[in-house]
């Protein structure tokens, strides 16, 4: 069974840096492309950034240039580095994984992040 797990949100100060981590346990983390989304409260979720299976990334225009994906395929991990934080980042932060076999996607529990001014 496939289980994503976010860890590293917390509270910080506007101007900060946080680094969300994202641990997946089963054999599909070498074949999927991840994305962090966000959803703050009572608005949809939104995705942050992507990072392909080969490492390619794209990024969402409020992250750009204070946001950095990356991942690590040996630790089966994927790391949001967020840095400048505002309060407009205030929000459930969520990893996904995208793989091209049944069910397609997996989802993680959410970590908070909270920004204050």
């Amino acid at each position: 069974q496939v289980q994503l797990v976010e860890s590293g949100g917390g509270l910080v100060q506007a101007g900060g840096s946080l680094r969300l981590s994202c641990a997946a346990s089963g054999r599909i983390f070498s074949i999927a492309a991840m994305r962090w989304y966000r959803q703050a409260p009572g608005k949809q979720r939104d995705v942050v950034a992507t990072i392909t299976t080969g490492g390619s990334t794209n990024y969402a225009s409020s992250g750009k240039g204070r946001f950095t994906i990356s991942r690590d395929n040996a630790k089966n991990t994927v790391y949001l580095q967020m840095n400048s934080l505002k309060p407009e980042d205030t929000a459930v932060y969520y990893c996904r994984a995208a793989v091209p076999i049944y069910p397609f996607e997996y989802w993680g529990q959410g970590t908070q992040v909270t920004v204050s001014s």
